[in-house]
């Protein structure tokens, strides 16, 4: 059995490039750490947080790399000589990215009782309507 893809079907024309976008969705799963929200504060601002308890803002670096926002955490080496009978905060690295549609830009980035906050924003889409003359042949 063959199967279908967005951009093969003959009434989408030139979304090929959605398919590759789910592609490379489904490869940025980076388990369940750091967990993370998801809010829509409005219907055009969202609002993603993540816990990062333990990192510090120098820790933490966001980038937008084509379209996909990635938030990247590195803690600093310990140096101490300290004796842990029992850890259970997580302090690992990690990489966590989402894909953001086209319009939707970072409006800002704070963080608060060791939650991450970026703030996004959309942009009301314009309607375009367009005449196309017919040249004669």
């Amino acid at each position: 059995m063959t199967k279908v893809s967005f951009g093969a079907h003959p009434f989408l024309l030139g979304f090929d490039q959605l398919e590759r976008l789910v592609e490379r969705t489904a490869k940025t799963d980076a388990g369940g750490y750091p967990p993370y929200n998801i809010e829509q504060s409005s219907a055009n601002e969202y609002r993603i947080t993540l816990a990062v308890a333990g990192f510090s803002e120098g820790d933490l670096a966001i980038t937008l790399e084509d379209r996909q926002l990635v938030v990247r955490g590195r803690m600093p080496e310990e140096t101490g000589e300290r004796v842990f009978l029992h850890r259970g905060i997580a302090g690992r690295q990690f990489q966590r990215s989402f894909v953001l549609a086209d319009g939707v830009e970072v409006s800002g980035a704070s963080m608060e009782n060791g939650l991450l906050h970026i703030d996004l924003t959309r942009a009301e889409p314009e309607t375009v309507v367009q005449t196309i003359q017919i040249r004669k042949g």
